[in-house]
């Protein structure tokens, strides 16, 4: 079964870090685009980091110099996230894609054809 599937989810203080972990199952992520996207409660679901299949990542303005986004092996991309606060509070989703684009940031929801089920991400004050 071709699925990918998101691990590390939790709850941790303001100002803690996390790690949030990608696998896909049934096909590798060598040569696809990834993308991590989060939903907080009440609003759209919002991309927060993004790696094509070349490499070039791009983050949302409100992640940038918190977040990296990585390949750990050809079936495993991680999302490190450190300095959360509060408004990092979400539902985070893994999507995968064959679609390329040479600027990351230009991928949207739609492109993509594989999504996770989701992880929750709680930061507490």
């Amino acid at each position: 079964q071709v699925q990918v599937r998101e691990y590390g989810g939790g709850s941790v203080p303001v100002g803690g870090s996390l790690t949030l972990s990608c696998a896909a199952s049934g096909f590798t992520l060598a040569g696809l685009a990834v993308a991590w996207f989060r939903q907080a409660p009440g609003k759209g679901r919002l991309g927060v980091a993004t790696i094509n299949s070349e490499g070039t990542v791009s983050y949302a303005d409100s992640v940038k110099g918190r977040f990296t986004i990585s390949h750990h092996n050809a079936k495993n991309l991680d999302l490190e996230m450190n300095g959360l606060n509060s408004e990092d509070t979400a539902v985070y989703y893994c999507a995968a894609t064959r679609i390329w684009r040479a600027r990351p940031s230009d991928y949207g929801p739609s492109d993509f054809h594989w999504w996770g089920q989701g992880t929750q991400v709680t930061v507490s004050t």
